[in-house]
């Protein structure tokens, strides 16, 4: 029998730069009453003003989803383009918005989700949130929900500014304190790949031109992660790049554990241009300049190739498909440096800049928790243990 609930989701996301550091918040509300049900938001590294609405679109839509998947849903945000693309009366041209929007779609079936803009003073809370969620970010930890006051008069009948204010905050808890209160969490262990012909002499290896497969060592080392994590018992589920030496590092994981490697394509290594197959000493005798500034700035590509705002604008996609997937699953991921950090960067909060000082080994693990409530804990970083 289908739902006769109706929710209201009013959503938001800002950037500080645009792009800059952004963040998004939502808040879920009972469609008769207004009460406030659900509230989301997070810090979400260096994005778009509309990468950051759509975020928080979507984070509101999973709010709901998890009350009640059978509910109606009327969405209320002040962002035009949102509104108009996902109301289908805009096209939506921009690459980095197309999976935003897929994604989106994808929660509720078509006709159960209705769009409509109100001004931005009537869209203080999402506001509110995503600025929480920035200002966390900013001070390196993640947002945590605060107590909140219910409103009980219906939103039809008083508008929406003059809804209750929330309590006043609490002191924010430290990341990971609490945490067994939150329920059980996903868990993303995350894998390197085994080395390939290129590892050891540390060229550029990433999602342009040639596809290596691992090397002898390489195949080693990924019957060393199976027997590992044959030893632990834990995995559930194993997802992989689509490049092939991830997807021979996974594929042994799987054989040892009975399970079905599923491919991300957000999970790819990033597309370093003219750099590939270059060492860093190459490519700073080569392309001096566009070296330097590709370090310089998380917005710049090498020549013809990705920036890792790029990658961190679909690495994160890809972790919110995981974690609406997975929930409270321990999940094998097997992806490559970048994308691996930059789970690392978001879950900690850290600059773009911080990519630069992790050190990744191949085969390695590292393991993030993700909580009901948006925090995040970084257990593992780096494990080489069970290569010795």
């Amino acid at each position: 029998m289908a739902s006769t609930r109706r929710f209201i989701i009013e959503a938001d996301g800002g950037s500080r730069g645009n792009p800059g550091p952004a963040g998004y918040g939502a808040a879920v509300r009972d469609g008769d009453t207004g009460e406030l049900l659900a509230e989301a938001a997070e810090f979400i590294g260096v994005a778009t003003n509309n990468v950051a609405e759509y975020r928080g679109l979507i984070a509101g839509l999973r709010a709901a989803h998890a009350i009640d998947p059978e509910a109606t849903v009327e969405v209320r945000m002040d962002s035009k383009l949102v509104v108009e693309q996902m109301s289908g009366r805009w096209k939506i041209k921009h690459p980095d918005m197309q999976p935003l929007a897929a994604e989106a779609r994808g929660i509720f079936p078509r006709g159960r989700v209705g769009y409509q803009w109100m001004p931005r003073a009537q869209n203080k809370h999402a506001d509110r949130l995503a600025n929480e969620a920035m200002d966390a970010g900013k001070a390196g930890r993640q947002w945590v929900a605060k107590p909140q006051a219910h409103a009980q008069t219906p939103p039809r009948q008083q508008p929406q500014e003059a809804l209750p204010e929330p309590l006043p905050e609490a002191p924010a808890a430290p990341v990971g304190w609490g945490a067994a209160d939150m329920g059980t969490p996903t868990t993303l262990v995350l894998l390197r790949h085994g080395e390939t012909a290129l590892t050891p002499e540390k060229r550029f290896s990433g999602s342009r031109g040639a596809d290596p497969e691992l090397s002898e060592r390489g195949r080693a080392q990924a019957e060393l992660v199976a027997e590992a994590l044959a030893a632990r018992g834990t995995v559930q589920a194993i997802v992989s790049s689509p490049l092939l030496r991830c997807r021979q590092t996974a594929q042994a994981a799987a054989d040892r554990l009975g399970l079905e490697v599923r491919i991300e394509e957000g999970l790819r290594e990033t597309d370093f241009g003219t750099f590939e197959g270059l060492t860093f000493a190459e490519a700073k005798e080569r392309f001096p300049a566009e070296l330097d500034a590709w370090l310089a700035s998380a917005d710049t590509a090498p020549p013809g190739g990705e920036s890792f705002t790029a990658v961190a604008r679909r690495v994160s996609v890809a972790r919110d498909r995981l974690l609406a997937r997975y929930p409270g699953r321990t999940v094998l991921v097997v992806s490559h440096v970048t994308p691996v950090k930059t789970l690392v960067r978001l879950a900690l909060g850290a600059p773009p800049e911080s990519l630069f000082r992790m050190e990744l080994s191949a085969a390695s693990f590292s393991a993030i928790q993700y909580y009901a409530d948006g925090n995040a804990s970084l257990r593992l970083l780096n494990d080489t243990a069970h290569l010795r």
